[in-house]
């Protein structure tokens, strides 16, 4: 038996890389899914089809992260679509690198707004329904760089350690309500983003790891539908890497 089998999801940032193989891993579990996009509307509409092809209802939403308003009305309109909501997860982010002492005002606000803000806003739209039914499964994707820190990301590991913070807050205010809210920090992943970087970059990243390898999308959603399964139902406020031991 499919262990998501008639419950509705929401992924942001769902239209590529490790967002579209969360879309898909929950489909295969038995969730209609819902994700937003900004730009990316033809991939977003594969990944519905996707969704589609495999027997679950697909949803594409065109909502900015950063807009706490767009967020309530995504979250508004899943539940009048499927007449319920049961899962969300956090997965839309940017970076956009520089060392401090070059780095301009816009470059931090543009990340802490779309990456910090960005989750607050779907955390805080789904909290009402998720605190009513008192049933919920949060799953914000963070990074190890949130953890760690990283050269020349100093807006990004905050956001990213943010959103750890944040998670864990979030864990105390909604356990009570059975909600469940965990983080995912993965190392490098094998995105078409990651595919972009220098050589050298994606080399130093598989001789930080002691397993010799990077990560695809489908190994970080894994862990992810396994945290919005009722197998997990005693985890929260947990942070689960995924990284090849890239963070010890």
């Amino acid at each position: 038996m499919m262990e998501l089998e008639g419950k509705s999801a929401i992924v942001t940032g769902g239209s590529m890389g490790i967002g579209s193989a969360i879309c898909v891993g929950l489909a295969r579990e038995g969730a209609n899914v819902a994700l937003n996009f900004r730009k990316h509307d033809a991939e977003a509409k594969a990944v519905v089809k996707e969704v589609e092809n495999l027997g679950r209802k697909g949803l594409a939403i065109k909502a900015d992260v950063a807009s706490f308003k767009d967020a309530e009305n995504m979250v508004r309109a899943v539940v009048k679509e499927w007449g319920s909501l049961h899962i969300l997860v956090c997965n839309a982010g940017i970076n956009w690198d520089g060392v401090i002492w070059k780095m301009t005002e816009e470059q931090w606000d543009t990340v802490i707004t779309t990456n910090l803000k960005g989750y607050f806003n779907y955390n805080r739209a789904v909290a009402p329904v998720f605190k009513d039914q008192k049933y919920g499964k949060i799953v914000n994707i963070s990074s190890i760089n949130g953890l760690r820190g990283k050269f020349a990301q100093v807006n990004y590991s905050a956001s990213k350690g943010g959103e750890i913070a944040m998670t864990k807050a979030l864990a105390k205010e909604m356990g009570k309500f059975n909600v469940n809210c965990n983080v995912v920090a993965p190392g490098m992943v094998m995105t078409d983003m990651a595919a972009k970087l220098p050589p050298d970059v994606v080399e130093r990243a598989v001789n930080e790891t002691v397993l010799g390898r990077i990560a695809s999308s489908e190994d970080i959603a894994n862990v992810v539908v396994f945290l919005c399964t009722d197998r997990s139902r005693h985890i929260t406020g947990e942070v689960i890497k995924v990284d090849g031991g890239q963070y010890i």
